[in-house]
């Protein structure tokens, strides 16, 4: 299709800018151990002042009472690695998860699917939840059924954002580009359907939104790249940008908006490893735009539901419960949550997470994180629970 050559034409040309910030970055942190770092940091570690406080369980796991849940036909997704099932396996991008140890425990055979993660992603969980399916499929997958097609797919590609420049700088998917997508994949549905079909996924599906993570990261403290932006101006940038890509998914008939909060990106453990200190603390930079970002995207979801009347649109707010389960990863079944299962843990993610280069850690239901950026399937189920029973049904009953 004509989206995907551009898309994948544009990603060409900035590629080695990446590759080599990687290598520089993963080169200055090689001289400590996963030992020395572990001793040096511990699961209670300060999340900063400006880290958001932590939140109470919000009846995770609790059974709903009252209205019965509708029926769902399809679950749509947009963003980034956290949902992304394998759109980058075929673009030119460094950003992929399409080889060991990358699917440790995915399925039977053990395989990886192109899942940042060590099995199942937030998406699959949530999929199996409303009863279409066990696996959310990648759009770009080659072999998509007509079932597939009509229960819906992800066009989430890793290291994309809300800001255009980092889907640029990663090579990958632009959020505009998987916009662009989804109306190709909107004719897919009316064909293998009718039309009636297409309006039941617009009006009755689920659509679910994750970025932001990246530009974050990536863009604003890795790359330096919007380095005339202060804290509080790039956060408005982010939130520009995301009410305009969801004003857009608006307008095209969705009817059904769950969108993903910013997480304490600053405690993951890259972010510490780089931005964190001796004592690999979290990073209050991080955490203080996250906090801004989310405070603007509450905002905004109430003026889009102003603008859109008759949509259900809800900011799903992980980011107190996640730092719970980072700062208290006892009370949550896992005994390390500031070092990843991929190799030393501290800064392993994507092609530092390699078959070759990186062992894996002796038990993996023990960590919080898969590789130095991710989250483990155990973590995602968890917090998949949470938001299921307290944000999710506010769209299906």
């Amino acid at each position: 299709m004509d989206v995907r050559r551009e898309a994948r034409s544009r990603m060409q040309s900035v590629l080695p800018v990446l590759l080599v910030s990687m290598l520089l970055l993963v080169a200055a942190t090689s001289v400590h151990g996963r030992e020395a770092a572990a001793a040096g940091t511990g699961a209670g570690a300060s999340a900063g002042s400006s880290g958001g406080t932590t939140t109470k369980k919000k009846n995770a796991g609790k059974q709903q009472t009252g209205k019965q849940k509708k029926t769902v036909p399809s679950l749509v997704v947009f963003g980034d690695s956290i949902v992304d099932p394998g759109n980058n396996n075929d673009i030119s991008t460094i950003v992929k998860a399409n080889f060991p140890p990358y699917g440790h425990d995915f399925g039977q055979d053990h395989r990886p699917t192109g899942r940042f993660c060590n099995g199942r992603i937030p998406t699959d969980f949530i999929a199996s939840k409303l009863g279409l399916k066990e696996l959310l499929p990648a759009y770009l997958a080659p072999n998509l059924t007509k079932h597939d097609i009509l229960t819906g797919v992800s066009f989430a590609s890793g290291g994309t954002g809300y800001d255009p420049l980092t889907a640029q700088l990663a090579s990958v998917i632009s959020m505009t580009d998987q916009l662009r997508m989804f109306e190709d994949y909107k004719q897919q549905v009316r064909s293998a359907g009718s039309d009636a079909a297409l309006h039941a996924m617009l009006t009755d599906g689920v659509f679910a939104v994750c970025a932001g993570s990246d530009d974050v990261a990536n863009t604003y403290f890795t790359m330096r790249a919007r380095s005339s932006y202060s804290h509080a101006s790039y956060a408005q940038l982010m939130v520009s940008h995301a009410t305009a890509f969801l004003d857009g998914l608006l307008a095209t008939g969705a009817r059904r908006v769950a969108i993903i909060s910013m997480p304490p990106i600053g405690c993951v453990p890259s972010q510490r490893t780089l931005s964190g200190g001796l004592s690999r603390g979290c990073s209050e930079g991080h955490n203080e735009i996250a906090t801004m970002v989310n405070a603007g995207m509450h905002d905004s979801v109430e003026a889009l539901k102003a603008k859109h009347p008759g949509t259900r649109v809800v900011l799903m707010d992980i980011y107190g419960y996640l730092l719970d389960m980072m700062m208290r990863p006892g009370s949550y079944g896992f005994r390390e949550s500031t070092l990843g299962c991929c190799g030393t843990g501290m800064m392993e993610v994507s092609v530092l997470c390699n078959g070759v280069t990186s062992a894996v850690c002796g038990d993996v239901k023990d960590y919080l994180f898969w590789d130095s950026y991710h989250p483990t399937e155990k973590a995602y189920k968890i917090l998949v629970d949470y938001v299921y029973d307290n944000y999710l049904q506010q769209l299906i009953t």
